[in-house]
C-alpha cells in the first residue's frame, strides 16, 4: 500500500497531519506526535498581537521611574523596534530550529500578523530559522459594518501576495467559512501564489455567562459533525486549483473521517482535538484505519483514492452544490428521531 502523498510540495509518508494544539507547541509534544505517526505537524501561529503586547509591557516597565529624573526624558533603555521579536516569538523561532534539526517530519510555523510590516517580517524569520513551508492563520472576524466583503477578500490576497514576495518557502492559507464565495477566493488565492489551502479555521464563539451577565470566550473541542462544511468544499474545489494543495481540517475524529476528505479530494487531513481528546498515539489509529479503509475499497495507492467521490467525478453534483437541499428535508422522518 502506497501511503505517500504531496502537501506544498513536499513528500509526506501518508496524508494524516497534526494541525496546531497544545500538542506542537513544544519539542517534546512534536517528537510524540512523529512517533505517534504523524505525516507532519504544525506549530501553534505566532501571533504578531501576543508580540505587540509584550513589546508594550517590556517598554512600560523600562520607563517605570523615567520621569522623576531630567536627565533621562526618553526612558533609561532605546525604545523597541519591530524587530524585535520578543520572547515569545524567539521561542517560536528557536522551537523551527530545534525541530527541524531533531524531526525527520516537516514541521510547519503557523503565522498571524495584524500588521503589512509584522506578516512579511516575521514570515521571513521563520523561513531563515529553517521553516519547510508556512501557514498563514488569517483569523479575522469582519466586525465592521462598513467593510464589504470585496475589502475582506482583498485584505487576505493581499496579505498572502507580500508573504510571497518575502519569502521563497511554499505557503498555504488557511482559511475561515464565512466567505460569500469561497471557490473565487480560493482561485484569486492561487493565482497569487498559494501553494495549498487549508479548509477551514475554527472561529470560536462568544457565550453568555447569566451568573455573571457577561460574554465569555468559549473553547469546545470539535466533533465529527464538523466535517460537512470542509468536506462540501473540498469536493467543490478539487481539480480546479492548478496544483495548490488541499488540506482539510474541522472534525477529523476517526479513520473514516480520513477517508472521507480523501475520496472528496484534500491531499492531506489534519487533526488536533482528537489528539487532544484521545492522546497523540491516537495518530497511530487514524493511519492504521486509513490504510484499512483503502485496502477495502481496493485502492493500491492513496492517489487513486484521491476525489473519487469529487464534485467533478459524482453523477449528482447537487449534493455539492446546493447540499440536496429539499431531497434531504423530503427525507426526514419524525419517527426516526422520536424519544
Amino acid at each position: 500500500m502506497d501511503m505517500t502523498t504531496r502537501y506544498l510540495g513536499l513528500t509526506l509518508d501518508h496524508p494524516v497531519v497534526a494541525s496546531a494544539s497544545p500538542l506542537s507547541g513544544t519539542l517534546d509534544g512534536i517528537r510524540r506526535l512523529e512517533d505517534a505517526g504523524a505525516a507532519a505537524v504544525v506549530m501553534p501561529s505566532l501571533f504578531e498581537e501576543r508580540i505587540q503586547r509584550e513589546r508594550e509591557a517590556m517598554t512600560g516597565l523600562s520607563e517605570v521611574g523615567a520621569e522623576s529624573h531630567a536627565e533621562v526624558p526618553g526612558g533609561y533603555f532605546p525604545a523597541a523596534s519591530l524587530d524585535t521579536i520578543g520572547i515569545g516569538g524567539e521561542e517560536t523561532l528557536e522551537l523551527i530550529r530545534r525541530a527541524r534539526e531533531a524531526c525527520d517530519i516537516p514541521v510547519i510555523p503557523s503565522l498571524n500578523g495584524i500588521t503589512t510590516r509584522g506578516w512579511t517580517h516575521y514570515a521571513k524569520l521563520m523561513q531563515q530559522a529553517g521553516a519547510p513551508a508556512i501557514e498563514l492563520n488569517v483569523y479575522y472576524v469582519a466586525a465592521d459594518l462598513s467593510e464589504s466583503g470585496a475589502q475582506v477578500e482583498d485584505r487576505v490576497v493581499g496579505i498572502l501576495d507580500l508573504v510571497c514576495k518575502e519569502v521563497s518557502v511554499p505557503v498555504a492559507v488557511k482559511l475561515g467559512p464565512f466567505f460569500s464565495a469561497p471557490g473565487h477566493l480560493a482561485r484569486r488565492l492561487v493565482t497569487a501564489g498559494a501553494g495549498g489551502l487549508v479548509l477551514f479555521n475554527r472561529f470560536y464563539q462568544p457565550e453568555i455567562d447569566l451568573q455573571a451577565m457577561r460574554a465569555l470566550p468559549s473553547l469546545d473541542l470539535s466533533t465529527a459533525a464538523e466535517t460537512r462544511l470542509p468536506l462540501r468544499w473540498v469536493g467543490i474545489l478539487y481539480g480546479h486549483l492548478d496544483d495548490a494543495s488541499l488540506a482539510a481540517t474541522s472534525g477529523v475524529q476517526g479513520a473514516e473521517d480520513v477517508m472521507k476528505f480523501i475520496l472528496a479530494g484534500a491531499d492531506v487531513t489534519m487533526t488536533a482535538s482528537a489528539l487532544l481528546r484521545y492522546g497523540a498515539g491516537h495518530m497511530k489509529t487514524l493511519v492504521t484505519g486509513l490504510r484499512a479503509f483503502l485496502e477495502v475499497g481496493g485502492y493500491e495507492t492513496v492517489a487513486q483514492a484521491r476525489g473519487a467521490l469529487s464534485h467533478k467525478a459524482v453523477g449528482d453534483t447537487a449534493a455539492y452544490e446546493r447540499a440536496n437541499y429539499l431531497q434531504v428535508l423530503d427525507s426526514f422522518r419524525a419517527a426516526d428521531f422520536s424519544p
